[in-house]
């Protein structure tokens, strides 16, 4: 049937859309108004589209639709997607179900590669990792805890001592009292 005067025929409603209202996707036209999710109905431009065949999607529902599915396919990484997709009218139960992963790691040796030495900190016993850490007497310290023993004055390396294991500051009061005389 010829097209007299008007412009295509809209992907969703199959109305004639005419050029000033006009969205191609895919080699297709839809009005402004019809260029909507198939599934969950939101409004779509042309940097959250997602095309399947002759379906549109907004991403979020092409990704719960034609995305992978499993353990770290969800909203976030190790997340099991357990959105079924049901609300949208979506079936994502296509086949069988996959078997559940076995919960304690098959290959113990590759789990103990993947944990981390980390130093502990002598005076409040925590972890001390690389981005707080501060070296002094030989030991690992963190920044708060890298203080005078008795005045809990912040140290440096230049106004820093060592004694049993212990900081102090070169203060009078402080290094003069415990006769620390070996320097970090």
């Amino acid at each position: 049937m010829p097209n007299w005067g008007g412009g295509a025929k809209c992907g969703a409603c199959e109305k004639t859309v005419y050029h000033a209202e006009e969205i191609q996707c895919n080699g297709r036209s839809f009005h402004k108004t019809c260029f909507l999710c198939m599934a969950c109905r939101k409004a779509l431009d042309s940097t959250t589209v997602a095309a399947h065949e002759s379906e549109i999607y907004c991403k979020t529902c092409y990704g719960r639709k034609y995305g992978p599915k499993g353990v770290g396919f969800g909203q976030g990484a190790g997340c099991l997607s357990t959105d079924t997709g049901d609300h949208l009218g979506l079936n994502l139960h296509q086949g069988s179900p996959k078997p559940a992963r076995p919960s304690t790691p098959t290959n113990p040796s590759k789990f103990a590669k993947m944990t981390v030495d980390v130093d502990k900190c002598p005076r409040c016993g925590k972890s001390v990792y690389a981005a707080e850490k501060i070296m002094g007497g030989g030991k690992p310290w963190h920044k708060t805890c890298f203080r005078c023993a008795i005045c809990g004055k912040s140290l440096e390396s230049t106004n820093v001592t060592d004694k049993d294991g212990e900081l102090y500051c070169k203060g009078k009061n402080c290094h003069g009292l415990n006769g620390v005389i070996e320097s970090v």
